[in-house]
């Protein structure tokens, strides 16, 4: 009997690990100016995120980190406005990069678990982006051990493979890519080539959920 009991609160401390559901703390909706049609062969319709269970402590670890760019010099803001928190969609809360295909990179400081990915590239206006693949490594020039978590490059345009994943169009609520199971790496890399609006790549904001 007192087996039982024991396999019981272990069994019981493993499921409140894993018993905190992930919600995302979403900005307001800004939406201006006049919509530009969205036209992709493989774009999903508006869907709510998922909230995933995670463990309790799984927190945002990518606040505050250091971001690089295959773009040393973005046309608008600053990188660093990546990873500050502000998820706002005026002038001075987003990143506006080079045309083609592009990457920003976050650097966690330190090898982490990852079990979720967020990301606003632009929600004052309806748009959906082209190529977006999320990678993790230990490697910070992706050359081996990449992990692909999230591409939908539905025609291999990136040269990295066919992605699975559809296209989905930008709102305040951000995309919210569940790494299931859990990958273990220090830096994350966001592809893009541009978006049904226009030829550039914009970021406003990545979350890296992991511990």
């Amino acid at each position: 009997m007192k087996k039982i009991v024991i396999a019981f609160a272990a069994l019981a401390a493993a499921l409140c690990a894993y018993a905190k559901p992930l919600k995302l703390d979403v900005p307001r909706s800004q939406l201006t100016g006049t919509p530009v049609p969205i036209k992709l062969p493989n774009l999903e319709p508006k869907a709510p995120n998922p909230e995933p269970d995670v463990p309790a402590d799984v927190t945002n670890i990518a606040k505050g980190k250091k971001v690089t760019s295959s773009d040393d010099f973005p046309l608008i803001g600053e990188l660093e406005l990546i990873t500050d928190g502000d998820k706002e969609a005026s002038e001075g809360s987003y990143v506006e990069i080079q045309d083609k295909l592009q990457w920003v990179q976050i650097d966690l400081a330190k090898t982490s678990e990852i079990f979720a990915i967020a990301v606003w590239h632009y929600h004052s206006q309806e748009r959906a982006y082209k190529d977006v693949i999320i990678q993790i490594s230990d490697d910070p020039e992706f050359k081996k051990d990449v992990k692909t978590v999230f591409n939908n490059d539905h025609d291999n345009s990136a040269k990295m493979g066919k992605g699975e994943n559809k296209a989905y169009i930008e709102t305040n609520l951000g995309k919210l890519v569940v790494v299931n199971p859990a990958v273990k790496g220090r830096y994350v890399r966001l592809w893009s080539n541009g978006n049904t609006s226009c030829d550039t790549n914009h970021y406003i904001e990545v979350e890296v959920y992991g511990r």
